[in-house]
């Protein structure tokens, strides 16, 4: 699903580190080396068809990286 994030992520919260994320093999293999974070928050959203919405958004995250693979959990 193709989103625009509009403005701030808020209340955002680390769910899992390093060992603890699924796809840290990927992420690292992907992406290099990092201290890899999975994380979630809450933002205003822009779909595809035009539609703006609040929405739990979740992504990796890694210092030196930045935020990669952000997607939509569940729209509020």
């Amino acid at each position: 699903m193709a989103f625009e994030i509009l403005g701030e992520i808020s209340q955002v919260e680390t769910i899992a580190t390093a060992s603890g994320i699924r796809e840290i093999t990927r992420l690292r293999k992907l992406y290099g080396p990092g201290r890899w974070r999975k994380r979630k928050g809450i933002a205003r959203v822009r779909l595809g068809d035009g539609s703006t919405l609040l929405a739990e958004i979740h992504w990796y995250e890694a210092t030196g990286i930045g935020r990669r693979e952000l997607k939509i959990k569940e729209l509020l």
